[in-house]
């Protein structure tokens, strides 16, 4: 084993050979494990010269720590030893061998030890601040989930990824911690846009909140804001209730900058606050409370990256005065953009520049074919770029900055709903043929035929924010603002594109047909509508075609009776539909 070692250092090309690992085994097979633990601790505790860890030596002893289960005092101290060292950490156990201390600069962890190697408590004393038993710490090693804990130190070691003294980094923390505290007090003030349909009051703190969502950090894991959510994330909390935080979120952190920013040391909102006419309070300048300049910015880390127009980056950059760096942003075309992340989450989806042409299958075995054509799409101010990061230094920036955000994301869930893994195929014959196009960085067209019309109809989708989505319907005979208002009522609720399709194309064909319709005030479609002649549908379709169609448009109702199934459609070809009725 210590041969193994000494090439694994010096000589790591030879190790590979099976002969000479062979020999190795045979040679130490007899080698009991503490003397092979002995053996590592011994070679990493040699100087080579610098003081970073030998990295495949605390590789070797964490496949062995792997290898063994934790049943001792030695072992459970081993292995904390070597997840202090994965994350450059120090670690020592103290004279009484009852407590090991893994330790940073700027915060340390008591755990507390029994004789037998298990462990007692868990407490963690941040900058400034008394040691605090951590019981979701406790239970990850009293489960030995020792990854989970790694991933834990890595967190809490990022709060404190700023270069520089030990003094810098206790003002940026500082810095980050009054920045939460204004942020909390800018959540507990009234909203000013309060929407009578929402009848879960986390989702209406989430898509009206002036900070949306808020939980307040606690060991290693930043401040999060959840800011958007979408009817299908919705429709997936309330299928798995052990799912984790879906839609959007931002986690309030700080990191390095190049050049120096004025940073607050003290709550830059008076007390008690002042509102302005919007509702936000009147927050005190910079220079006239106790701040500092710092090689430091405050962020918001998008979870997951949000793809973002080029005008609404711009719009960021205004909105704080400090710009993303160029070398973070990679510019495509926005559908390629959008398809990309789809694809992380399991589709095939590609663009070539080229007609992007995508099958979206609904309820009924209805199909609807949906076109995005390359040259509209390729124009340079609709390009876009993933963004994962956004700088600002004030609190105020970040009740104009989630706006902008959740106006994107409202266009990114319109244009993601046309977009699914199937391709065109000579089998299927579609019910409706659209192409899509973009007529600004905030309104989009949706151009379709109607089987028994000779003419071509235009449905213009202008999304003036994130709460304000109007229709308007250029097709022969239909031009009335009942049906421009019952459209626009049928996308707020699903914020679909082919649902909104398949309602729109229903009614038309009712209206061709001489039948009567109810008012816009009433059901978008009743069961019947929406099943339609086929009555050999399966009784999971039949639920399904209910959900979606009895939406009431009524705005004093629930907008989210389960009426957004199909806003994702791909969904039907990942086997989650069944899940979800």
């Amino acid at each position: 084993m210590y041969l193994y070692l000494k090439y694994l250092i010096f000589c790591p090309s030879v190790v590979g050979s099976k002969s000479f690992i062979s020999d190795l085994h045979s040679k130490y097979a007899e080698k009991t494990w503490n003397e092979t633990f002995k053996l590592v601790r011994r070679c990493m505790d040699k100087s080579r010269g610098d003081t970073k860890p030998c990295e495949p030596l605390i590789r070797c002893l964490k496949i062995l720590h792997e290898a063994l289960n934790v049943s001792s005092l030695s072992a459970m101290v081993s292995r904390l030893e070597i997840m202090a060292k994965q994350r450059g950490m120090g670690s020592h156990l103290s004279p009484t061998e009852t407590t090991c201390y893994l330790t940073a600069d700027m915060f340390y962890l008591e755990v507390l030890l029994l004789p037998g190697g298990e462990v007692e408590d868990v407490k963690l004393a941040q900058h400034g601040e008394a040691p605090v038993s951590s019981e979701s710490l406790l239970q990850l090693l009293k489960s030995k989930k020792f990854e989970e804990f790694s991933v834990k130190l890595k967190g809490l070691f990022s709060l404190y990824s700023i270069p520089g003294e030990n003094e810098t980094k206790i003002k940026v923390y500082t810095a980050l911690q009054f920045l939460g505290k204004d942020l909390q007090k800018i959540s507990h003030l009234p909203r000013l846009v309060k929407s009578l349909r929402e009848c879960n009051l986390q989702v209406d703190m989430i898509l009206n909140g002036r900070i949306g969502y808020l939980t307040a950090g606690s060991e290693g894991i930043p401040m999060t804001i959840q800011y958007y959510i979408s009817p299908s994330d919705i429709l997936l909390e309330m299928s798995d209730s052990e799912r984790g935080s879906v839609g959007q979120l931002a986690l309030v952190t700080v990191g390095p900058t190049d050049s120096t920013h004025k940073l607050q040391m003290a709550s830059v909102i008076p007390q008690p606050p002042q509102l302005d006419a919007q509702g936000l309070p009147l927050f005190s300048p910079l220079c006239e409370v106790l701040s500092e300049m710092m090689p430091a910015c405050f962020q918001l880390k998008l979870q997951p990256p949000l793809p973002m127009l080029s005008s609404f980056v711009e719009k960021l950059s205004q909105i704080t005065d400090v710009a993303i760096a160029d070398a973070d942003l990679q510019w495509a075309p926005f559908p390629q953009l959008m398809m990309t992340l789809l694809g992380e989450n399991g589709g095939n989806k590609t663009w070539d520049g080229q007609d992007a042409h995508f099958l979206v299958p609904l309820p009924g075995k209805e199909i609807h074919s949906y076109v995005l054509p390359g040259a509209a799409w390729e124009e340079a101010a609709l390009r876009g770029a993933l963004v994962s990061t956004i700088p600002f230094t004030h609190p105020a920036h970040v009740p104009a900055l989630l706006e902008l955000l959740r106006h994107q994301c409202a266009i990114n869930t319109l244009l993601a709903s046309c977009i699914t893994s199937l391709r065109p195929s000579p089998g299927p014959v579609c019910d409706l043929y659209c192409e899509v196009l973009p007529e600004s960085g905030s309104s989009l067209s949706v151009t379709f035929h109607l089987s028994d019309s000779d003419s071509l109809s235009v449905l213009l989708v202008n999304v003036a924010d994130s709460r304000k989505l109007t229709c308007s319907l250029f097709a022969v005979g239909s031009e009335s603002e009942s049906m421009d208002e019952y459209v626009s009522r049928v996308l707020k609720r699903c914020m679909s594109i082919p649902v909104t399709m398949r309602a729109l194309n229903r009614r038309l064909s009712k209206r061709t047909c001489g039948e009567a319709l109810p008012a816009c005030s009433a059901t978008i479609s009743t069961a019947d509508d929406a099943m339609g002649p086929d009555t050999t549908a399966t009784a999971a379709e039949s639920a399904f075609c209910l959900s979606v169609a009895e939406v009431n448009t009524n705005p004093t109702a629930n907008p989210y009776p389960c009426a957004s199934v199909c806003v994702y459609s791909h969904w039907m070809h990942n086997n989650h539909l069944p899940e979800l009725i």
